[in-house]
């Protein structure tokens, strides 16, 4: 199932790409959205001006506005951009992966990637300052996340990697709140902990207390070879 189809959050009659729309604008349109998500990732929301975006991109301001109608709008559509590519990544991680361990595995490391770029007061941006953007964020979360983990845990539990007694819909709960504590700076601030390690911890702990011990054999073989693989050959400039 598509990811708007899935999250149920798209209206139609708002769509942004139409097929309508000249090339060169929607060309122009994705380089603002890539570019925004860019600079929210790397410095926060709440600091990012649209000034700031069309310095960034060389664009006026004009050029933005005649996009977006201000910057919610545009934390909104670039919301909905990254979670439709979020929402792709990971499913063809669960449709290629031959079973539920190699699936967390290959998770692992999408989320590492992704929490290296990412800048811990994002989302508290959005939640605090972008009301209609995190509620977009939250749906996801709440339907999207659990609905995945709570389809690897029972696949787990048929392949006998997982604990039988576990409880998918607890479990998935678990994880969410993990996911969101990594991000809490009361907790981990940031002048001391960085964000991909954390949420690396929290994973591999949230897997060992899945696993039976077949299944911890199995990822941590599937973690050995993924260390290997990413191993540099040579220094790149």
């Amino acid at each position: 199932m598509a990811f708007k189809e899935t999250v149920e959050t798209f209206d139609k009659a708002n769509s942004f790409h139409t097929f309508a729309a000249p090339m060169d604008e929607l060309q122009t349109y994705d380089k603002i959205l890539e570019g925004a998500e860019a600079l929210f990732m790397k410095y926060g929301i709440r600091s990012v001006t649209m000034d700031d975006i069309a310095r960034h991109l060389a664009v006026s301001k004009k050029t933005l506005y005649q996009h977006f109608a201000d910057k919610e709008d545009l934390v909104y559509k670039m919301s909905e951009t990254f979670l439709e590519r979020a929402f792709n990544q990971y499913d063809a991680i669960a449709h290629s992966s031959k079973n539920s361990i190699e699936e967390l595995s290959k998770i692992s490391v999408c989320m590492r990637r992704d929490m290296e770029h990412m800048n811990p007061s994002m989302l508290f941006d959005l939640q605090k300052y972008h009301p209609r953007a995190w509620n977009l964020w939250s749906r996801y979360k709440g339907k999207v996340i659990s609905e995945s983990i709570m389809r690897n845990i029972r696949r787990g539990i048929e392949d006998g990697y997982f604990r039988p007694e576990i409880k998918p819909e607890i479990m998935a709960v678990i994880r969410i709140v993990l996911i969101e504590n990594a991000f809490d700076d009361q907790l981990f601030p940031r002048e001391r902990f960085s964000l991909a390690d954390v949420q690396s911890q929290l994973f591999d702990l949230f897997v060992h207390g899945l696993c039976t011990e077949k299944g911890k054999k199995l990822y941590q073989k599937y973690k050995e070879n993924t260390q290997i693989t990413n191993q540099p050959n040579e220094a790149v400039l």
